[in-house]
């Protein structure tokens, strides 16, 4: 290879076809961590707008049945899912004869865990494949690298006198290897840890909603058997 060619890309297409596969692995991997990337963070600051614009209104003093209907016809997101799922539960079991406030109470519960479980799915999609791209991928590199430098050793055999300018060519193809994984793994893995927290901040303000909301549903079943 002539010392005027050593460019990112001649070095990229003059690379082996391994370590050609293996950058074009860690290119579609950098793309697709970068789409997810930008997709977690536009739920995650939507998810927070939507809660803390439903938490103003929950506090409101807003009537729960006017609440509940206000939702009917649209799909529920973040506390809003667990305030209908655990509403929708306690409404239906205080219609039922014979149905005591434990069993109410349980039964609005479980249903507000269910939603919660749901909430926290949506608030960590993806991130395991950041996580796994962050941790592979310099790896990955590092394999292309050491196959590319083999390869460059190799080739030596066949040189009578080994030069600078012999073996530089094939060095540098196979350190862009580990040039591309780094490239790759540095994005993932200060994504992963930004949207783990916020994820884990945003799971906490849903768990604490759901407390404080069965703390409320609890009064109000209390509250009719001591009335009736």
């Amino acid at each position: 290879m002539p010392q005027n060619n050593l460019s990112i890309w001649s070095l990229i297409a003059e690379a082996s076809l391994l370590v050609q596969f293996v950058m074009l692995l860690l290119f579609l991997a950098s793309i697709i961590s970068w789409v997810m990337i930008v997709q977690r963070g536009l739920y995650l600051r939507k998810a927070r707008t939507m809660f803390h614009s439903f938490e103003r209104q929950f506090w409101s003093g807003i009537d729960l049945n006017h609440l509940y209907r206000q939702g009917n016809g649209k799909t529920a997101e973040g506390a809003e899912n667990i305030f209908r799922a655990g509403f929708k539960e306690f409404t239906r079991l205080r219609q039922q004869s014979g149905a005591s406030s434990e069993a109410v109470m349980e039964g609005s519960q479980r249903a507000m865990r269910v939603a919660l479980s749901r909430e926290e799915e949506k608030l960590e999609m993806h991130l395991p494949f950041l996580a796994s791209v962050a941790s592979v991928s310099p790896y990955i590199g590092l394999f292309g690298t050491v196959w590319g430098i083999m390869n460059s050793f190799r080739g030596l055999a066949n040189v009578q006198q080994a030069t600078l300018a012999t073996v530089a060519p094939g060095i540098a193809e196979a350190l862009v290897a580990t040039a591309m994984g780094l490239f790759a793994a540095i994005p993932a893995v200060l994504a992963y840890n930004r949207f783990s927290a916020r994820a884990e901040s945003m799971l906490s303000y849903y768990q604490t909603f759901a407390e404080e909301f069965s703390s409320i549903l609890h009064r109000q079943v209390h509250s009719k058997q001591v009335s009736s």
